[in-house]
């Protein structure tokens, strides 16, 4: 869940990029990251094992929007993508508020994909999560590939879910639609937070007003 930093007036946002081996997860947050200006993100950490790893670092968007005098901070992380790491997966899940799954286009690699595709919906229930309550957006990487799967086929396997999400066709390598898919994450990160915001403020008002009536 989001955290509330009164002290520097932040609100962060921690959205976890899932997916299965080489599909892309670190191309992202490496690009991102080259992206962004230094004083506006932190160090590019790397937690490594010994045939994977997991990258996390902060950034502070450039055209930061302000909730209620708040600035948003987003903490960017990746899962490792061998299935051996699982508790690892898990443990970058842990207060996980929303998810960019992606997909390594190749035809090769469908059966994987979607293998972590369900993967991740495991994981989310044993710490009681359900995927449809969770932001999330679909990117279909390495498109500039030979033996893609056309996106329709890509549509039935993964975005099958009760609600259909927003997906992109991208390629990380050359930072195609990598910030079109960031900045649709972020933007439903904040719909949902400020949704719930006001409606916890209705609720407050309707307390305190009953309690006066009383």
């Amino acid at each position: 869940m989001s955290i509330i930093n009164y002290a520097n007036k932040e609100i962060q946002f921690k959205i976890v990029y899932y997916g299965g081996a080489l599909c892309g997860k670190t191309t992202n947050l490496s690009y991102i990251h080259s992206q962004v200006g230094p004083e506006n993100k932190g160090d590019l950490v790397s937690l490594a094992t010994a045939a994977d790893r997991t990258l996390f670092f902060d950034f502070l968007p450039l055209n930061a929007i302000a909730i209620k005098g708040f600035k948003t901070k987003f903490q960017l992380y990746t899962v490792p993508g061998q299935v051996i790491y699982n508790t690892t997966r898990q443990l970058v899940l842990r207060s996980v508020d929303g998810i960019v799954f992606v997909a390594d286009s190749q035809w090769e690699k469908m059966e994987e994909s979607i293998e972590s595709f369900k993967n991740l919906d495991e994981n989310l229930a044993k710490q009681n999560l359900n995927l449809d309550d969770i932001p999330y957006v679909l990117q279909y990487n390495k498109r500039d590939m030979p033996n893609v799967a056309p996106v329709n086929y890509l549509e039935y396997a993964l975005n099958n879910h009760k609600v259909r999400v927003q997906s992109f066709e991208a390629v990380a390598s050359t930072g195609q639609n990598v910030f079109s898919t960031l900045n649709a994450i972020s933007r439903l990160l904040l719909y949902k937070f400020t949704k719930e915001s006001d409606l916890t403020n209705k609720r407050s008002k309707t307390t305190v007003l009953m309690s006066t009536v009383r």
